[in-house]
C-alpha cells in the first residue's frame, strides 16, 4: 500500500538512481501519472514533461477503449482490434473518435504546458510514469508515440501493474521499473491509502514548478 502519489514516485525515484547525471528526461501521464513523474524528476534533476494520450471509447460505451492515440512529430494509434470485430466499430465512427480525441490531446498539451514547449525527446532517454497500470492501453499508445518520434531508450516506471500486464510491457521498453506486480489485481486505487482525483490544475502548478527549478537551476549566459 502507497500512502499517496507523492511517496509511490518518491519510491521510484531512488531506484532509479542509476540513471542520475545522464540524459534523461521524464514525462508523467495525467493527471496522476504527473504527481508520480515530478517526484522522480526532482530526484533525478531531469526535466518534466506531460505525455498526453486519450482512449478512443467505444460507440455507446465511452469508458470501454478500443484503442488509444496521442500526438507528436508522428501521431501514433494503437487498437483493439479483436474489440473492434466484436463491437462491429465501423471506419466513419473510429475516424471521427481519432479526430475527436486528437483534438483534445493538443488541447490539454496546451493547457498543462501553459506555452512552454515540449522537451526535446529525439535521442534521449526517456521515463515515463504513470500512478498505475491496469490494461496498458494507454501507456502502449505512448510508448509507440515515443519510439517514432526517435527516443533513444524507454524506462516504464509505475507503482503498480498487473503481473501479465507488467511482463507484456516489459517486452515494449528498455527497462521497467514496477515496484509491486500483484497477479490478483482490481483497481489501482485499491494500492494507495489517498488516491484522490488529481485535477488539471495541480497538473499545471507541478509542471510549472518543475520548468520554473530548472530554470533557476541554470547557469546564467
Amino acid at each position: 500500500m502507497f500512502a499517496n502519489r507523492l511517496e509511490a514516485g518518491c519510491q521510484l525515484g531512488r531506484r532509479l538512481e542509476h540513471l542520475s547525471g545522464q540524459s534523461v528526461m521524464v514525462l508523467g501521464l495525467p493527471r496522476g501519472g504527473v504527481i508520480v513523474a515530478a517526484q522522480i524528476a526532482e530526484a533525478l534533476s531531469a526535466p518534466l514533461d506531460v505525455l498526453v494520450v486519450r482512449k478512443l471509447g467505444a460507440p455507446l460505451q465511452p469508458e470501454l477503449a478500443i484503442g488509444a492515440v496521442t500526438d507528436g512529430d508522428q501521431p501514433q494509434q494503437i487498437f483493439n482490434d479483436e474489440l473492434i470485430d466484436r463491437l462491429a466499430v465501423s471506419r466513419e465512427y473510429l475516424d471521427r473518435e481519432i479526430q475527436w480525441q486528437l483534438a483534445e490531446v493538443r488541447r490539454r498539451q496546451e493547457l498543462y504546458r501553459g506555452g512552454r514547449p515540449a522537451v526535446k525527446i529525439l535521442q534521449q532517454t526517456v521515463i515515463v510514469a504513470d500512478d498505475g497500470i491496469a490494461t496498458g492501453a494507454t501507456v502502449r499508445a505512448g510508448i509507440q508515440a515515443l519510439r517514432g518520434n526517435g527516443a533513444a531508450r524507454i524506462v516504464l516506471a509505475v507503482p503498480v501493474a498487473p503481473l501479465q500486464v507488467a511482463q507484456s510491457l516489459r517486452q515494449e521498453v528498455d527497462e521497467l521499473l514496477c515496484l509491486q506486480t500483484p497477479a490478483s489485481f482490481t483497481a489501482v486505487g485499491a494500492f494507495y491509502g489517498d488516491f484522490r482525483q488529481v485535477t488539471d490544475k495541480e497538473v499545471i502548478d507541478t509542471l510549472q514548478r518543475a520548468a520554473q527549478r530548472r530554470h533557476e537551476g541554470c547557469p546564467p549566459s
